[in-house]
């Protein structure tokens, strides 16, 4: 799960999982496999590196 910043700049959790996508739009754009989107206010490359930093303490067996 990774936290982010919806434009209303409330915080919210996403389950990495499940990210089909990210695109710049100038925003960044992220669907899931499910075809829900959402607009937050992270660059992709921050939300890249989120994920990765997730997927690492889950393989690392670090929580």
């Amino acid at each position: 799960m990774i936290k982010l910043t919806g434009f209303n700049k409330k915080e919210f959790i996403l389950n990495a999982e499940i990210i089909e996508k990210i695109e710049i739009m100038p925003e960044t754009l992220i669907t899931l496999i499910n075809g829900k989107k959402y607009i937050v206010i992270e660059s992709t490359d921050e939300v890249i590196e989120k994920v990765v930093k997730y997927k690492k303490r889950i393989f690392s067996g670090e929580f």
